[in-house]
C-alpha cells in the first residue's frame, strides 16, 4: 500500500472567514477524526495531487507541527467551478480497528470471449472492502480466466484474502460485451444457417 506523507499547520481560528482566508493563501481546510479528539488543520493544497487525483488507494502520514497520525482520505469537497478544494476529512488509522475503503478493481486472466473480438467492460471501477489497516490491498483481483462472449464475473467470484467485500455476491463486476460489428456478422451466420 503507498504512502504519501504531508505536512500540516494547526487552525488557530474555525469557522467560513478562516477557511476562506486558508484557500486564498492556497491552504485546504482539513480535519482528522477518530483519535481522542477530533483535530483541525490546514494543508498546502499542491500536496493532495498523490491522494485525491490518482486511482491508486494510500494511506496518509500527516506530521502536524511534529505530531505525527496515519490517516486515510475520508472525503472531501471541491469547488464545483473553480475545483478550489473546499474541504478534506481524515480518519485516523487505528492498527487494531477495521476501515472501509474503495480500492481499485483490477482485472486478470485471458478470456476466450475477448480473444474472438469482444470487449471487457468494467462495470465497477472501484469495490468497497473492510480490512484491518495491515491488511488492506492495493487493488482487487478479479479473474476474468475463461469468460467467453456475453458472460460476466460477479462479486461472489472474487476470493477475499483477509478482507470482506461490502457488496452483493450478485452484483456484476465485469462482462465480455460483444461489439456490435461482431454481433451483426453472427446475426447474418445464424441466418444463412437457417
Amino acid at each position: 500500500m503507498k504512502t504519501v506523507e504531508i505536512i500540516g499547520y494547526k487552525r488557530e481560528t474555525l469557522g467560513k472567514k478562516a477557511a476562506k482566508d486558508l484557500r486564498a493563501e492556497g491552504l485546504a481546510p482539513c480535519v482528522i477524526y477518530g483519535g481522542e479528539e477530533p483535530i483541525h488543520f490546514a494543508v498546502p493544497m499542491y500536496l493532495f495531487k498523490d491522494i485525491i487525483y490518482t486511482p491508486e488507494v494510500c494511506f496518509v502520514n500527516i506530521n502536524i507541527e511534529g505530531v505525527e497520525k496515519k490517516a486515510i482520505l475520508q472525503d472531501y469537497q471541491l469547488h464545483p467551478i473553480s475545483e478550489v478544494i473546499l474541504h478534506v476529512d481524515f480518519l485516523e488509522l487505528n492498527d487494531s480497528k477495521e476501515i472501509k475503503m474503495e480500492v481499485p478493481v483490477k482485472f486478470v486472466g485471458s478470456s476466450p470471449g475477448m480473444l474472438t473480438g469482444g470487449k471487457l467492460v468494467a462495470k465497477l471501477r472501484k469495490i468497497k472492502v473492510k480490512a484491518l489497516p495491515a491488511n488492506m490491498p492495493e487493488n482487487v483481483e478479479v479473474s476474468i480466466q475463461g469468460l467467453e462472449l456475453g458472460q460476466s464475473v460477479r462479486v461472489g467470484a472474487i476470493e477475499a484474502k483477509d478482507y470482506e467485500i461490502l457488496y452483493h455476491d450478485s452484483v456484476t463486476v465485469g462482462s465480455i460485451a460483444i461489439p456490435r460489428a461482431l454481433r451483426s456478422a453472427m446475426d447474418s451466420a445464424d441466418e444463412s444457417a437457417e
